[in-house]
């Protein structure tokens, strides 16, 4: 009985104990949140007022703020707890895989079903393309940019608690999610677009509308066209209102008003829905173009900057765990702004797209002497800008290159994008690469590019004419390019199928919904054949796939790969030769990678000895030989 009786007390105690722990953990909570929200209380209401003066939609915003910080999982809190303050994703192991869900594995439970594949291959950090509801006409939603609900899966992907899942899933892998986040424009079947076609006032207030052609004109006049040829214009015109809605990229895709803080704040309350579905990096797409001002080119305007540094300060507040990830397509003296500053920071990451143009433009020219002014004015940044590295995306390959030095170098713009053309494509002499132009403007004779790395570096043409020594030059060539993506400052991210080879993929000609949209070439669907191949020795797969999985190790376990290591680009006398050198502490790396259709002797700094990182030799030597299209990494 007595036992009996202090079970019962105990019991007794433990439940009235719950609900204090419940509400001290509460306490906690709510310390946290007002913790971060007093550190950027008073600068975000400065620049909210400044923008909109609107003392009521703030506090609208603020309150919203602890609504969502509130219905945050306990597992994100907890992660948000380990993350804040610490810049994660900026860690050395970590490697990146962009893919379509529907691509990899039919669905989202189809990605998580083969989470082990992309453990295998080292992939910790996984951005999946589009996926919110977009028109049921896939052929207007631009591969998933559309979106006409940013609180719902497209139905053939899954649903949202099976995004959650998925997420929830990686966290216990270690594997981050990062996602686009569509910023600039709805669909026009989006809620707010079709009451706006009904003539809802509310709603037609959150684009812009207009039936004075004058202003149509000016427009026009003064702001650059984003699709000249496939998209031309900047207005589609509605007959049922009698007016123009603003269509800066497709008619089907509806500017937002952002002067209208009832956009801003929308836009927000569904930015925090998603981060709490468990994203950790939220892609801002098209970010320079959200803020449109008549007698501007409404690009990169100011008012951009302070639309991100507000994001970034409610992430902080909110989810401080997650990164944002800004999609700025524009000239470096463009780009580095979306940092921030120290003080006042924006974006966490940024794309190096002029770097990846001009990688190219190096494998075109045999020529790293661009590439080398490239890496040198990346190298001069301030080590905390963290740049994403890559190869190739889901997008075309624009020529952005800097014509000026190319001018002094006499290569004059239009004839120099004729030729990198016309190499791709494999109309030059001595071109291996296999692919096709996209947006090629018959007037101007500008086009952009589209291939797989692997067609690119000649695995597709080698394959076809069965030369075995030919794809040995390919392959080589292949992992040189990656192993160059590794040796940058920066997060390294491939795209699905370039680990394993795959080349272009041409039946889209046949699709009549994508045939007249060339990307479709390298967003074929995952070959997972290719997969079971790596495990065959000597095939194309296995060389590939091995070869950038002893990369990935390397980078790994090396400390000079440290986002923190001091990076410098040394002068060499050969243009075909990069020769990048890394240190941390008193261990130097070079890097070096012959961009050449011919072997190569080079010279150390110094006689000494030095290890190559791949095969885990150590040698003393002046000299060594550099195969065609081949690096090495020499630790010293």
């Amino acid at each position: 009985m007595a036992n009996e009786k202090n079970e019962r007390a105990t019991t007794g105690t433990r439940r009235a104990r719950q609900p204090l722990e419940r509400s001290a953990a509460r306490a906690r909570s709510d310390s946290a949140f007002l913790r971060r929200l007093r550190r950027h209380h008073d600068e975000l209401r400065w620049l909210y007022m400044e923008l909109y003066d609107n003392g009521a939609m703030f506090a609208e915003l603020c309150d919203q703020m602890k609504a969502f910080y509130d219905a945050r999982p306990e597992a994100l809190r907890a992660l948000d707890a380990r993350r804040e303050g610490r810049a994660w994703y900026r860690d050395r192991d970590l490697l990146g895989m962009q893919m379509y869900i529907d691509n990899f594995a039919g669905t989202i439970r189809g990605v998580e079903d083969n989470l082990d594949y992309l453990e295998r291959t080292g992939v910790n950090y996984l951005h999946l393309m589009p996926f919110l509801d977009t028109p049921a006409d896939r052929s207007r939603s631009d591969g998933g940019y559309a979106v006409s609900d940013f609180r719902r899966v497209k139905p053939e992907l899954g649903t949202m608690d099976d995004l959650a899942h998925l997420a929830e899933r990686c966290h216990e892998l270690g594997i981050s999610l990062c996602m686009d986040f569509v910023m600039n424009h709805t669909s026009d079947e989006h809620e707010w677009a079709r009451r706006a076609r009904a003539g809802e006032g509310e709603y037609m207030s959150r684009y812009f509308f207009t039936g004075d052609q004058a202003l149509i004109d000016r427009y026009t006049r003064d702001v650059p066209q984003v699709f000249p040829t496939t998209a031309p214009g900047h207005f589609t015109y509605l007959p049922e209102l009698g007016q123009s809605v603003m269509t800066q990229f497709y008619p089907y895709q509806w500017d937002l008003n952002y002067k209208n803080p009832r956009v801003f704040n929308e836009m927000m309350y569904n930015f925090l829905f998603l981060a709490n579905q468990g994203m950790d990096v939220i892609r801002i797409d098209a970010v320079p173009y959200i803020w449109k001002q008549l007698g501007t080119n409404c690009r990169n305007l100011p008012q951009v900057h302070t639309i991100v540094r507000m994001m970034r300060m409610i992430g902080e507040i909110v989810c401080p765990g997650i990164v944002l990830l800004g999609e700025v397509v524009m000239a470096p003296v463009e780009v580095v702004p979306y940092f921030g500053t120290v003080e006042k920071p924006e974006c966490h990451m940024l794309y190096n797209v002029t770097t990846m143009a001009t990688t190219w433009n190096s494998v075109a020219c045999r020529d790293t002497r661009l590439l080398r002014r490239q890496l040198e004015a990346v190298c001069g940044l301030p080590r905390t800008y963290t740049f994403l590295n890559y190869l190739r995306c889901h997008d075309d390959i624009g020529w952005g290159l800097d014509y000026a030095t190319l001018s002094d170098w006499g290569m004059e713009e239009v004839p120099h994008k004729r030729y990198l053309n016309a190499y791709f494509q494999g109309l030059t002499e001595g071109s291996v690469s296999r692919g096709e132009l996209y947006n090629a403007d018959p007037v101007t004779g500008d086009a952009r590019f589209c291939a797989t790395t692997a067609s690119m570096c000649g695995v597709e043409a080698a394959g076809f004419a069965g030369d075995a020594e030919a794809m040995d030059v390919a392959i080589r060539k292949d992992v040189m390019l990656h192993a160059y993506l590794l040796s940058q400052s920066g997060l390294p991210i491939v795209y699905s199928g370039d680990e394993v080879g795959q080349v272009n993929d041409y039946t889209y000609h046949d699709d009549p919904e994508r045939a007249d949209d060339s990307r479709y070439i390298h967003r074929g669907r995952f070959d997972w054949s290719l997969v079971d191949r790596t495990d065959e020795p000597g095939s194309v797969q296995q060389r590939i796939y091995d070869a950038i999985q002893r990369l990935e190790e390397v980078r790994r376990t090396e400390g000079v790969f440290d986002a923190d290591a001091e990076m410098s680009v040394v002068g060499y006398s050969d243009p075909s030769v990069l020769w990048v050198r890394r240190r941390a502490g008193e261990r130097t790396l070079h890097a070096v990678f012959n961009f050449s259709d011919e072997g190569r002797t080079l010279w150390m700094p110094e006689r000494g000895e030095y290890t190559d990182l791949v095969t885990g030799e150590r040698s003393e030597f002046e000299t060594f030989e550099l195969a065609a299209w081949d690096f090495r990494w020499w630790l010293g």
